[in-house]
């Protein structure tokens, strides 16, 4: 039987020192009342109740049998009691994984007025441009952008950008601006290496649909910050996300080129699969989805 309910059973039957007040107030009959006394009786070897036909008592082991499982009945209270306040009031350390230049320059802002909410809360922030299993490596989330290929994560769209190409004006009055995406075969193209696809093809959306060019340059980067630097010095024509660029491609340190084609990417927040989602993971998306959704601040270029 289930050795806890015998418990339970056992200490509302010393409670009110009736099998058949024990079973009322437990919703079961007298029968398995009595029953999981026996089986806890059993089990251990030893007599817990004096039995006569005016009354029940305990004998001195059932008091001592008594009062441990008071205490384990009060114990497993407040453990549930406590789970269920780390489920409703974020608290512990949120442990987050992000791609590094969007971390820089949209989490190093959001995390310290996220924080400053929840006083019993923590973030721990990993930046990288490469690929983490977030149950091996202990993430709660992670902030994915672009195309999602592990099924097993839960994945919520947070926002949306662009990839679009950009230079900066010194470069194309260098060597002309491209009129076609075939054009830019001939250009000197700053390639991000940790593209999942080919980074020496750039697949651009179009009006007549994807085109696909063969590109080559001096540079390829693992990181978008860096060659946005090498694109604002004039080295050539990058197609980076607009989260990057949107701001210089405003303010006219970049200038937009082919402004038809581009490619819209989602940024999500992920998370492994649970029944029950933690307080802390559900906060933390909900503030990101109200901070980056509808129209964000870097695509206002255009």
């Amino acid at each position: 039987m289930d050795l806890f309910q015998s418990m339970r059973v056992f200490s509302r039957v010393a409670e009110v020192e009736s099998f058949s007040g024990a079973a009322r107030d437990l919703a079961m009959s007298k029968a398995a009342a009595s029953k999981h006394v026996r089986a806890l009786e059993d089990r251990l070897g030893v007599r817990l109740l004096n039995r006569t036909t005016r009354r029940l008592s305990l004998t001195e082991e059932g008091r001592l049998y008594y009062e441990w499982c008071r205490r384990i009945q009060a114990d497993l209270s407040e453990a549930d009691s406590s789970v269920a306040r780390q489920h409703g009031e974020p608290r512990g350390t949120l442990r987050v994984n992000a791609p590094m230049s969007f971390g820089i320059r949209h989490l190093s802002s959001a995390v310290p007025d996220f924080l400053a909410r929840y006083a019993d809360l923590a973030v721990d922030l990993t930046l990288n441009d490469r690929y983490v299993d977030l149950v091996d490596e202990g993430y709660d989330m992670a902030i994915r952008i672009g195309s999602l290929e592990d099924s097993s994560l839960v994945a919520r769209k947070l926002a949306v950008a662009r990839r679009v190409l950009c230079a900066a004006p010194a470069y194309l009055e260098r060597h002309g601006r491209p009129q076609e995406a075939q054009d830019l075969a001939r250009h000197n193209c700053l390639s991000y290496s940790y593209a999942r696809t080919n980074p020496g093809v750039w697949r651009l959306r179009g009006p007549e649909g994807e085109v696909s060019v063969q590109v080559r340059g001096n540079l390829d980067a693992n990181n978008g910050d860096v060659i946005r630097a090498a694109t604002l010095a004039g080295s050539g024509i990058a197609w980076q996300p607009s989260f990057i660029v949107g701001d210089d491609i405003r303010a006219g340190r970049l200038e937009h080129v082919l402004p038809r084609y581009g490619d819209e990417i989602g940024i999500h927040a992920v998370y492994p699969q649970t029944r029950y989602l933690s307080a802390k993971v559900r906060a933390f998306v909900d503030y990101l989805a109200g901070r980056f959704g509808g129209r964000p601040s870097w695509e206002e270029f255009a």
